[in-house]
C-alpha cells in the first residue's frame, strides 16, 4: 500500500499540533501543480494517509501547512504563514513519512520512518 503521511509536533508547547489544515500537490512535466489531497492534522498531529488511492509514482511533491490557521487559533505571531516542503520521490518507494517541528519563529522537517 503506498502512503505519505505527516505528523507536526509544536515545539513551543511540547505537543502535537492538531486541526492544521495540509495540503498534498504533485508536480506535472509542465512545471504546474496538481493538487492530491488535503486534510487537517487530527488530535495527534498526525495525517497518516494523504495519498489517495493507488501508486505512489516517482516525481516532486510538495506538502502545504497552513500555520496561520494554527498560529490564529492559539493566539500567536507567527513568522511563516504557511510551510512548504518539497521533496522528490524516487522509483520504487511505496512510502513516505515527512515529519515537521514548529514554533512560531522557525521550523525543520525531515525523513521519518
Amino acid at each position: 500500500m503506498s502512503r505519505i503521511s505527516t505528523h507536526i509536533l509544536d515545539l513551543m508547547h511540547g505537543r502535537p499540533a492538531n486541526d492544521v489544515p495540509v495540503k498534498l500537490e504533485r508536480q506535472q512535466a509542465s512545471g504546474s501543480w496538481q493538487s492530491i489531497s488535503s486534510a487537517r492534522t487530527d488530535q495527534d498531529g498526525r495525517c497518516s494517509q494523504l495519498l489517495e488511492q493507488g501508486e505512489l509514482s516517482p516525481g516532486v511533491y510538495r506538502l502545504s501547512f497552513d500555520t496561520r490557521t494554527y498560529f490564529d487559533a492559539h493566539k500567536l505571531n507567527g513568522l511563516y504563514p504557511v510551510v512548504e516542503v518539497t521533496f522528490h520521490v524516487r522509483d520504487g518507494e511505496s512510502r513516505l513519512h515527512i515529519p515537521l517541528l514548529l514554533s512560531a519563529n522557525g521550523y525543520t522537517t525531515y525523513r521519518g520512518s
